[in-house]
């Protein structure tokens, strides 16, 4: 038994031996391999990320790629998304809301009873026709399936209380991000190189997604944005929240809320750090949202916000009890918007709409007096002042 066991360890060592590479002592450029390639007897490097020359190893095969990807920033393996989501409490609208459900061009009457109203007899008042017609409300009586609320306001109206809102909510950070990301805002799959013609990879990318953003190309005229190795996201399907930490010029108390109006995000600054990202809807052409440099100056945990742009008044808008409202440029305010389903799109008559959780985040977080800085670094929105109004919802 104890002759065997010597003869493995004999064998092993000696294979061992011979499998060891075998360095000569004449200069490398004296020693040729088949095909007259020069040998230098390096082997190559370890995978890593080498942005230097080793000159111990050759940096190929796979330390390649990953020296490629740290020369663009791009850390692999890629590190997690530090962000968490705030309370889900906050998404509970404060109100119930219903809408109002009467095409224009009719008007929609308010009853001072419930028989009234029931009945269509003897209105008292009147919500001019519009697209856009929501109330609150304190009681619920269903006469012949027909829904009548009670206002918080006073009168009765037919309308359809509301099932549910939004509940999209941003990120907060207890840290700073490792990497920049952004939001899916329309689901669609990841391409295989940044190309129409490249095929769809097999993977689902659903609606307000987080994604982190590795790198970003113009190819002909189109942006992608490199999700992960070689997956691909064209422009329309997301949007990147750009980091940047440094205040800008004019704030003075190292607080502010930054308005991306190309990205259509919303990033919120303390001392220097990023401390919360989400996705917003700005003022649509015309309506912009006015680029500049503001303060708060007034909030209000629910505000009514009526009116209309269009000479018609087609654009009419009648909104009770909008929540969490924070006033920062005439009759522009940062707020809740119960009514929209989708954030990353211009929607909006000039304000900043949130998702009702998230403009409560902001609310609790924002004093009167914090800096609300607008700016769209495509530069197509309009930046003189002469062509802005007060502003709406």
């Amino acid at each position: 038994m104890l002759m065997k066991q010597l003869f493995i360890v004999v064998v092993f060592s000696f294979l061992s031996i011979t499998s060891l590479p075998i360095f000569s002592a004449e200069p490398a450029d004296e020693i040729s391999q088949p095909g007259n390639e020069p040998y230098t007897g390096d082997n190559l490097c370890p995978p890593a990320a080498y942005l230097q020359d080793p000159g111990d190893c050759l940096p190929y095969g796979p330390s390649a790629t990953l020296s490629n990807l740290a020369q663009e920033g791009i850390v692999y393996p890629f590190l997690p998304l530090v962000g968490t989501k705030p309370d889900f409490n906050l998404t509970e609208m404060p109100v119930d809301i219903a809408r109002v459900n009467v095409p224009p061009p009719d008007q929609a009457p308010i009853y001072s009873s419930l028989e009234d109203a029931s009945t269509g007899n003897n209105p008292i008042q009147v919500i001019p026709a519009g697209q856009l017609l929501y109330i609150s409300y304190v009681q619920w009586v269903d006469v012949d399936n027909n829904h009548y609320l009670l206002r918080g306001s006073g009168g009765w109206m037919r309308a359809s209380p509301l099932s549910g809102v939004s509940t999209f909510q941003g990120l907060i950070f207890n840290s700073q991000p490792y990497t920049s990301f952004g939001w899916i805002v329309e689901m669609t799959k990841p391409k295989a190189q940044p190309s129409f013609n490249a095929p769809d990879l097999n993977i689902d990318l659903p609606r307000e997604k987080v994604v982190p953003i590795y790198s970003v190309l113009d190819v002909d005229g189109n942006k992608w944005y490199m999700i992960g190795l070689n997956e691909w996201v064209e422009r329309r399907y997301i949007r990147q929240l750009v980091v940047n930490t440094t205040p800008p010029q004019g704030v003075t108390n190292n607080r502010w809320i930054e308005i991306n109006l190309y990205e259509q995000t919303m990033s919120v600054y303390e001392n220097n750090k990023l401390i919360f990202a989400s996705l917003i809807a700005t003022g649509v052409d015309p309506y912009f949202t006015r680029p500049g440099l503001f303060q708060i100056y007034e909030k209000k945990p629910l505000e009514t916000m009526s009116g209309a742009f269009a000479a018609d008044h087609s654009d009419y808008y009648y909104l009770e009890d909008v929540p969490w409202t924070m006033y920062f440029d005439e009759s522009r305010a940062l707020h809740g918007a119960y009514w929209r389903a989708w954030f990353g799109y211009e929607q909006s008559h000039g304000c900043v709409n949130l998702s009702v959780g998230d403009s409560h985040w902001l609310y609790d977080w924002a004093n009167v007096g914090d800096w609300v800085y607008v700016w769209d670094p495509s530069g197509e929105t309009p930046t003189d002042p002469a062509y802005y109004g007060n502003g709406g919802a």
